[in-house]
């Protein structure tokens, strides 16, 4: 079996565990195969969590999980110098990021400061402290969770923080007959049983350079750059997207392409993944939202406006 074989398990595998979430567990997988990170907001109860331990069961990989809370701490993420008494030496104790797969729950519930520590291992696959700089294990991927109901004692991430995630997710609560499966399950004594690893973290890596083959033609290009473009001359958007927007969106379309068994990018690829990538790294004006306007509705509105290259 090839790489892309293991992909396909790899996706029946996670909807077998997690049921009735076919969209949002593909979104994953591609934004796991184009090197990005994910942004799960919905309320609780919904598989969040269940998602991110099945995933990281299915590859094999090593699974970190970090409860914020308001007094969790930089170096509770990154790890910390420590003294070893016996050497005289500073050495390093790693910490929740030093993992393949890394679960950070509740990303809203902790101060900015802590946020901002996972910039630089999601930007450059490591951290750094003291001065001395320590890679991540490949493949890294952060799966981050908050509820979006919620406003007591929590810290909106800021829109930098936002724009390092490439795709932000709503699972929403799963349809009447997958919930009574679901309940069958747990009654059962089934529902939480371990997934069997189906796609080694070897696997991931390699479908990541195959996404990165997937022809991508200067008209395509064209069309990606203009809807990017257009948010930015949206009078509705104080906050228009940003070139990284652009790239994950190339690169989201890429790998959908190649789960599609396609090796070209074509505008309906663009269209799908427009919303995802780039819905949550803008921000209405607030005339906009004194008007009731939805920034949903606009940029579907600019994604479909666009002139679709032949």
């Amino acid at each position: 079996m090839d790489e892309k074989d293991n992909i396909l398990l790899l996706l029946q595998n996670l909807n077998r565990f997690v049921i009735g979430k076919e969209e949002t567990i593909r979104n994953v997988v591609i934004c796991l195969l184009s090197g990005g990170h994910v942004l799960l907001e919905d309320v609780p109860g919904v598989g969040k969590t269940t998602l991110a331990r099945v995933l990281s069961q299915s590859m094999d990989a090593s699974f970190g999980r970090i409860q914020f809370t308001p007094d969790t701490m930089p170096q509770d993420v990154t790890g910390t110098a420590v003294y070893d008494m016996k050497t005289g030496e500073l050495g390093y104790r790693p910490g929740a990021v030093m993992h393949q797969i890394l679960l950070a729950d509740e990303i809203n519930r902790t101060s900015p400061k802590t946020q901002a520590s996972l910039l630089e291992a999601m930007a450059e696959n490591q951290v750094t402290v003291d001065d001395t700089s320590y890679p991540l294990p490949e493949p890294f991927f952060v799966i981050a969770t908050q509820n979006p109901v919620e406003f007591l004692g929590t810290y909106p991430l800021p829109e930098a923080q936002m724009d390092r995630f490439m795709m932000r997710l709503r699972p929403g609560y799963p349809a009447k007959a997958d919930e009574l499966k679901v309940a069958r399950l747990f009654l059962d004594g089934s529902l939480h049983h371990a997934a069997p690893a189906v796609c080694p973290a070897a696997d991931i890596l390699l479908a990541r350079q195959n996404v990165k083959t997937i022809t991508v033609k200067d008209n395509i290009v064209e069309y990606a750059a203009g809807i990017v473009s257009s948010t930015r001359k949206e009078p509705g958007f104080a906050l228009g997207a940003s070139p990284r927007a652009l790239l994950a969106l190339l690169r989201a379309s890429q790998a959908l392409a190649y789960l599609q068994n396609r090796d070209y990018v074509k505008p309906d690829d663009i269209q799908e993944m427009a919303m995802d990538v780039l819905l949550h790294r803008l921000v209405l004006t607030p005339d906009a939202k004194i008007r009731g306007e939805d920034a949903a509705r606009t940029l579907r509105r600019l994604v479909l406006s666009a002139k679709i290259p032949t």
